[in-house]
């Protein structure tokens, strides 16, 4: 199924992951809401709102840059219903943007927690609230938000648990607004990486230019979003999706492609339950 003529409110898309999920999109003629905080070029990450709408003009899609803090709730509503008025409607939010802090509780300062808890578990919630009378007309309504599987492990939490709290945050909006939604028709799901991503965070934050090379690229994400937009939504809901285990499930075969350097192992992410088995060798390429 082509996203044509699909409009998508995608957060924190000027870069990273957000950003290719949108470049997925345009290349099948998407309509595209950028909405994220930076509209002016940053020293230490690239790309800005309306850096990302030319790409996505150049890809064959149709873009509307929006500043957006995802705290300022009255700024979310008025974000979204731009949205739906500038393209005739809304079909697709994605909840990307995110905060993070590897820290544990002794170390972390309660304003950095309260921000990543505003960006990610209230962000997250206040998107999906202010859509919900815009999606209840589209013919095939998703929300999907980039946070992990409910796997309440403790190895999870232990080192840095405001983070994690903040993030699982996301995911319990999954598991909730799914059974709200259901018999509307609307579908809300998580979608999340096995390997660590190749972006500003994961170089900046985790292990700078070896745990790049050790990653997959955004595109895999972009690949796996696009696959459940393209699902009926009354068919695929309240689920906790792992990228590859979602594409193998949907006949992709070869996940080499993804890979930033063939020649060395992936790095497992943050959240992936024990008992995922993943569809491919997660060692070097051979041959």
């Amino acid at each position: 199924m082509s996203l044509s003529g699909k409009t998508l409110f995608i957060t924190g898309a000027s870069r990273g992951i957000g950003k290719a999920i949108a470049l997925r999109a345009a290349r099948d003629g998407a309509n595209i809401a950028i909405a994220a905080k930076t509209a002016e070029p940053h020293p230490k990450l690239e790309g800005t709102i309306f850096s990302a709408a030319e790409e996505i003009e150049a890809a064959g899609g149709k873009a509307l840059p929006l500043v957006l803090d995802v705290r300022d709730d009255e700024a979310v509503k008025a974000a979204i219903d731009k949205t739906a008025e500038t393209f005739g409607g809304l079909d697709i939010v994605v909840n990307n943007a995110s905060a993070i802090q590897l820290t544990p509780v002794a170390q972390t300062d309660m304003k950095r927690f309260d921000l990543m808890h505003q960006i990610n578990t209230r962000g997250t919630l206040a998107c999906s609230k202010h859509a919900i009378p815009h999606l209840e007309k589209s013919s095939n309504p998703h929300i999907m938000m980039l946070s992990p599987p409910l796997d309440m492990k403790e190895k999870w939490f232990a080192g840095h648990t405001p983070y994690s709290i903040a993030k699982y945050g996301m995911s319990l909006v999954v598991l909730g607004l799914a059974g709200e939604l259901r018999k509307k028709g609307i579908a809300v799901n998580a979608l999340w990486p096995r390997t660590t991503i190749a972006t500003a965070a994961v170089k900046n934050l985790l292990g700078g230019d070896q745990m790049m090379q050790q990653s997959r690229t955004p595109d895999i994400l972009a690949d796996a979003a696009h696959a459940i937009f393209s699902t009926p939504s009354r068919e695929l809901t309240g689920e906790f999706l792992i990228d590859d285990t979602f594409l193998a499930s949907r006949g992709v075969t070869n996940f080499d492609h993804y890979r930033v350097d063939p020649s060395v192992s992936l790095a497992p992410d943050f959240f992936v339950p024990e008992d995922s088995v993943p569809p491919c060798d997660m060692g070097p390429v051979k041959g």
